[in-house]
């Protein structure tokens, strides 16, 4: 466990706490609560005395029908040859099939930048995290992947739309990368928790519905983000039939089931569907934009590819400074608080990630303004100095 970084939501969230007033541009959450029709399914429960008793591992048969619904409507999959197995929000997901297709010393392929509790787990799991850099617009370089496989690499992991990025790669990519995996033996890890949330040209794709794909892919999702569900913990994963023995023994032993009360708030959330997302969705476009040209004014001092996707920015900021003094003194002298990039792997330079999901317009609006203003003071009186 020393080896593992130390989760960074909660060190930035005790710079927050201890400078009151501050507004975070950090955490990725969002504004919006659940649909009424997941309210009404909790005011329901318990319907009898066996909602307090434990159901199956794998999660309810009623919210596993709903699922399966969603998953061929909108992602296209086949899942003939494929189960579900409903977890605790898509970290318990991710840790699942890591459990599930490595053993101690094995190599897990990650792209940089990536999700920092994807990283945690490989080294939690006894593997080796193999970590290759995206493109400069932090989309996929496939040859590059293909170079960085070995004898034991079990996995490659791509998420689409991106943390820490907002990246959306494109259809192709997605294509060749699992190929490649198919063509070496290997499982496509894939994580569409963002897969509501696309705001430009290129649509969201899931390489689970590639014909042959089940066989080899493990699709990962949440309903913590598009149903503002965070606080419930309810993900779920599409694995291949094989490894159902192998997540139920991990899930089995870490969780018995999926909290039964959580699983009912689900099946409402599903009965809503997305269009209960969608007017969220459209909002955050709004916003996004606003973000995009406000971060624009700082042309020169930071670089910011367009994110197509998820609720994200990942700035490269032109200083020297440490991206986590550059954030502690965003927090103290600016009261704005973003991520430093070295948690998601990008260590290339001073990066930051800005959320804008879990604001008011308002507060999105005036966390802008002091993070521009915070960024040219700071960044200016650096570079005055040097």
């Amino acid at each position: 466990m020393a080896a593992v970084q130390a989760p960074v939501i909660p060190i930035v969230g005790e710079l927050i706490r201890t400078t009151p007033g501050t507004i975070s541009l950090g955490q990725g959450l969002v504004s919006y609560g659940p649909p009424p029709e997941a309210m009404a399914r909790i005011h329901a429960w318990p319907a009898d005395k066996n909602d307090h008793k434990y159901g199956p591992v794998e999660g309810q048969p009623e919210l596993v029908a709903a699922l399966q619904k969603k998953l061929r409507t909108e992602n296209g999959l086949d899942l003939d040859a494929s189960r579900i197995v409903v977890t605790a929000g898509g970290n318990m997901a991710f840790m699942n099939a890591v459990l599930a297709v490595t053993d101690p010393g094995d190599e897990i392929i990650l792209i940089a930048p990536f999700y920092f509790n994807h990283e945690m787990a490989v080294v939690m799991a006894g593997c080796r995290p193999v970590i290759v850099p995206s493109t400069r617009e932090y989309q996929l370089d496939v040859e590059a992947i293909r170079t960085a496989i070995t004898t034991r690499t079990r996995a490659v992991v791509t998420i689409s739309p991106n943390n820490p990025t907002g990246a959306v790669y494109p259809e192709a990519a997605l294509r060749a990368v699992n190929a490649l995996c198919a063509e070496h033996g290997l499982f496509h890890i894939h994580d569409e928790v963002y897969e509501y949330f696309v705001y430009g040209e290129e649509p969201h794709f899931s390489p689970g519905s590639m014909p042959g794909a089940a066989a080899h892919t493990i699709s990962l999702y949440s309903l913590s983000k598009a149903y503002g569900l965070a606080s419930w913990r309810i993900g779920y994963m599409v694995i291949p039939k094989e490894l159902f023995v192998s997540v139920n023994k991990i899930q089995d032993t870490i969780l018995i089931c999926p909290p039964l009360v959580s699983q009912a708030a689900a099946l409402g959330a599903l009965e809503a569907g997305r269009a209960y997302c969608e007017p969220h969705v459209r909002q955050l476009a709004v916003v996004r934009r606003t973000v995009l040209d406000r971060l624009r004014e700082l042309d020169g001092l930071c670089e910011v590819p367009t994110p197509g996707g998820a609720f994200y920015c990942l700035l490269r900021v032109a200083t020297e400074l440490p991206d986590m003094t550059l954030v502690e003194r965003l927090v103290r002298e600016h009261k704005v608080a973003a991520i430093p990039g070295t948690a998601f792997g990008a260590t290339d330079g001073c990066y930051l990630r800005v959320s804008y999901g879990a604001l008011e317009p308002s507060t999105v609006e005036e966390g802008l303004n002091r993070l521009v203003r915070g960024l040219r003071a700071i960044v200016v009186e650096t570079a005055s100095k040097a």
